[in-house]
């Protein structure tokens, strides 16, 4: 495999949110080298990338493949391989399960590759920073892949590597080292389980070591774009202190994605029916939700808004995520009404999201604020309403408030008061308001111009220009 041609290895993280991102770079390293990329990831996922590479009409120069990968051996439900489906107090548990894939990742490499040509690069997510030695042993460059944002990767691994909220109370602005004094965090703002991290936790004992090693790799790759976080880009580079290069937006081209289900066309269709930008957008990503609680505070405030709304919606926290929507999560009557006035319309677990986005009716998009959604959103220069539930969300929330004022903040977390009141509030503000859809259609056309080539006018957009960077680094043009 690895003897005739250039070949560049990628190693994603076991989670949907990375995958996609990882297809689609290496769908454009391959247009642009015409290398073998192989991605190499457990057997549920590469059936996963197999998929989606036939649907994009990948090269099959372009593959996923299997490293042996056992579950019921790391603790994990059988079958389970990514945070997908997991429930919560597992998704550690898949972290630590990656690093059973390193022997099977070097028998892979020492089976394909010979010692005088070893893969080109290799390109591993920011969490698997157990990838870099293994590439250093067979001579191969390691570069580490950010498939979020520059700004909210910069504090989560800030936080990650400091711990700094120890020091402080719950109700306390306290500053992150690397950023400026300013830019101050609050422990609101992290996941549950980084708020209790001391050093010695189970998370901790995963992202600390891996991140770290990460930082000794040759570069980063990140998936945004220079012009909309210029903060980010400077504060990362400064923490990092490797090359980074912004490859972003790494998203479909929304005229290729397939429009082929019934709940697509039924979208499409009411939202033909609404007015321009009037529609809010409710979705909190394929493997995030709400509490009971917040979920009956945030249908109640829709409907006292009156404005129009699409709402993805799935059970709430504690609940199966994919199981059926109950009457009691809801006010009473709540469906029968807004299909009755046409003011809303619920769709059970899944929408054609860029589409959605894409669609002259959509005014607003309440978020999770998971990277891909908000580059799908922002591409589409709709306003954001945020109300971020993990990772580094916040921290991506905090830069769209308050760096880019393409947002207003409802809440955040599953422990975030939600009232009817200020949903309505800020549905209605958001919807309303001017100045923050003019900076996101400006936010929208520098993603646009960042992927854009001219050749008649000899212009390459800034992400084009970095990719290219990244691949004259390596000889692999």
């Amino acid at each position: 495999m690895g003897g005739e041609t250039e070949h560049i290895l990628m190693i994603p993280f076991l989670a949907q949110g990375h995958l996609r991102p990882f297809m689609e770079l290496a769908l454009r390293l391959h247009a642009k080298t015409h290398f073998t990329i192989t991605l190499l990831t457990t057997p549920f996922n590469a059936a996963l990338l197999r998929q989606k590479l036939a649907a994009a009409a990948a090269s099959p120069d372009v593959r996923a493949v299997e490293l042996p990968f056992n579950a019921t051996d790391h603790g994990l439900p059988a079958g389970v391989e990514n945070t997908d489906k997991v429930p919560l107090p597992f998704v550690i548990s898949v972290f630590h399960s990656t690093k059973s894939l390193e022997p099977h990742l070097r028998n892979f490499i020492s089976t394909h590759f010979s010692s005088r040509k070893p893969p080109v690069c290799i390109i591993f997510d920011v969490f698997l920073g157990w990838v870099d030695p293994v590439a250093r042993t067979f001579g191969s460059p390691g570069i580490a892949f950010i498939t979020g944002g520059a700004y909210g990767y910069a504090a989560y691994i800030s936080i990650w590597n400091h711990l700094p909220h120890r020091n402080f109370a719950d109700d306390e602005d306290f500053p992150l080292p690397g950023f400026p004094e300013n830019h101050r965090f609050r422990r609101s703002q992290f996941h549950r389980y980084l708020k209790v991290a001391d050093g010695s936790d189970n998370w901790s004992l995963y992202f600390q070591p891996q991140l770290r090693l990460s930082m000794n790799c040759t570069g980063w790759l990140c998936n945004s774009v220079e012009e909309i976080e210029p903060l980010g880009f400077e504060i990362l580079r400064n923490s990092v202190k490797l090359p980074i290069w912004a490859i972003g937006p790494l998203l479909p081209d929304p005229s290729q994605v397939g429009k082929s289900s019934s709940s697509c066309d039924e979208c499409i269709q009411w939202l033909n029916s609404q007015k321009a930008d009037c529609v809010l957008y409710i979705s909190f990503g394929s493997q995030n939700t709400i509490s009971p609680t917040q979920m009956m505070e945030l249908a109640m405030g829709l409907e006292l808004s009156g404005k129009p709304f699409l709402w993805v919606i799935r059970p709430p926290f504690g609940f199966d995520i994919n199981g059926e929507i109950r009457p009691e999560w809801l006010p009473e009557g709540f469906e029968d009404r807004i299909k009755e006035n046409k003011q809303g319309m619920l769709v059970r677990k899944w929408a054609p999201q860029m589409e959605i986005l894409a669609h002259e009716s959509t005014g607003a998009f309440l978020t999770h604020c998971g990277w891909n959604s908000l580059l799908e959103g922002l591409r589409e220069g709709v306003p954001l309403i945020t109300w971020p539930l993990a990772a580094e969300q916040a921290y991506n929330s905090k830069m769209l408030v308050e760096e880019m004022a393409v947002a207003v903040e409802l809440t955040r977390g599953l422990e975030g008061k939600v009232s009817k009141e200020e949903v309505k509030r800020v549905v209605e503000l958001v919807l309303g308001s001017g100045e923050i859809k003019k900076k996101a259609v400006e936010a929208g056309k520098k993603l646009k111009e960042a992927v854009r080539v001219d050749e008649g006018l000899g212009f390459k957009g800034c992400s084009i220009k970095a990719m290219d960077d990244f691949v004259d680094a390596f000889s692999i043009h």
